[in-house]
């Protein structure tokens, strides 16, 4: 509640939630919101414009783009939402793990994310796709093995800072479980890094989906996909711009809410920069007193 009545506070941060949220609900219930069949042949209706039943038009095999787009956001967004969670609690286990027990286990843990992470990202990605083939469930594979070491590297660090906390030594102290430290103290304070982590993750992931797709290397046909659907229209871009319009939009704005909604759960669940963030404010509304006693 604490974290919502400060998003509140933020206009952009309540608007990018508020169609994040949209977003997800049509894509869950597409067949509702969907008015035709996304993959419909029709070859009389090919390239057609805009009209009162096609409200976007079709494309070049007479499909409506209205509901290929609403179709699209299942692979663009939900699925990447699917592998993000999978990514971030893989990571979360062995991050916890690394971070609070040391050690050896920690040295051994460590060099496994090292050698994972001097791969970059799209190599990494590309490779897993080379090797079990193109389709959106090898994409949220490469997705899991690709992100898994970097969750767990920086959830590592966050666990090491607050294990040394009195409080938790204070507990090792009194004879706690470990497994109850953990889940009583440490959890609950590296959220916020996890929360933040995790919605600047997704951005990248769902353009790394669309370009993949782009490329040809996820969704195939005749499923619909935001990344599928630019390439697509590239081939009359310039004679028919509004095919790639649609998905071009609809990319940029769920990236734009995400990185929104980023920044503002930083600062709202950072009470120094929620506190730092209302000092600016208050410094630059109220005038000093030089200013008051002259006006």
């Amino acid at each position: 509640m604490r974290i919502l009545k400060n998003l509140c506070k933020d206009k952009l941060a309540m608007t990018s939630l508020i169609t994040i949220v949209v977003m997800i609900v049509i894509g869950t219930l597409a067949p509702l919101f969907a008015p035709h069949n996304p993959e419909e042949v029709n070859m009389k209706l090919r390239y057609a414009t805009s009209s009162w039943e096609y409200l976007l038009g079709n494309d070049h095999l007479g499909r409506c783009i209205l509901s290929r787009l609403i179709y699209g956001i299942r692979p663009s967004v939900l699925w990447v939402l699917v592998a993000l969670m999978i990514s971030v609690l893989i990571g979360a286990v062995i991050g916890f793990i690394a971070g609070y027990f040391r050690g050896k286990t920690d040295t051994l843990i460590m060099r496994i994310c090292d050698i994972m992470l001097s791969f970059p990202g799209y190599v990494m990605t590309l490779a897993v796709v080379g090797i079990l083939g193109a389709g959106l469930e090898n994409i949220l594979i490469a997705f899991v093995v690709m992100k898994w070491a970097w969750f767990a590297r920086v959830i590592r660090t966050s666990v090491m800072q607050y294990s040394e906390m009195d409080y938790v030594k204070f507990a090792k102290a009194s004879g706690i479980s470990n497994l109850r430290i953990i889940y009583k103290h440490i959890v609950p304070v590296t959220f916020s890094d996890i929360a933040v982590i995790s919605s600047g993750s997704i951005c990248s992931m769902i353009l790394q989906i669309s370009g993949l797709s782009f490329l040809g290397l996820g969704i195939q046909a005749p499923h619909a996909e935001w990344g599928m659907m630019l390439n697509e229209a590239r081939g009359v871009m310039f004679s028919k711009p509004e095919l790639m319009l649609a998905p071009g939009l609809a990319i940029v704005i769920v990236v734009s809410a995400f990185n929104f909604l980023s920044d503002a759960l930083q600062v709202s669940l950072d009470p120094k920069l929620m506190t730092s963030k209302g000092k600016l404010q208050e410094k630059e509304v109220k005038p000093t007193t030089y200013e008051y006693i002259r006006s």
